[in-house]
């Protein structure tokens, strides 16, 4: 499955790893690395997470201060 990314999403996380390379050299890696395993993560088990309004999902990052939402799709019956 392939995860899509707004824009507005790819420039939050470009500015987001430029402002931890400022602080440490690597430690914007380490932030992407974390952002790739936050999205492994809701990709394989999408139903771990809350529904936070209708039916998007919200998960937490535990290393970045980053949320991400999903948007889960709803089964007809």
């Amino acid at each position: 499955m392939i995860l899509p990314y707004t824009d507005r999403s790819k420039d939050d996380i470009e500015l987001a790893f430029a402002w931890y390379e400022k602080q440490r050299r690597g430690l914007g890696f380490e932030f992407l690395d974390c952002v790739e395993m936050s999205l492994k993560n809701i990709l394989t088990f999408p139903e771990m997470y809350n529904l936070c309004y209708s039916n998007f999902r919200r998960a937490l990052s535990e290393d970045s201060h980053f949320q991400y939402f999903t948007q889960s799709k709803v089964k007809k019956l």
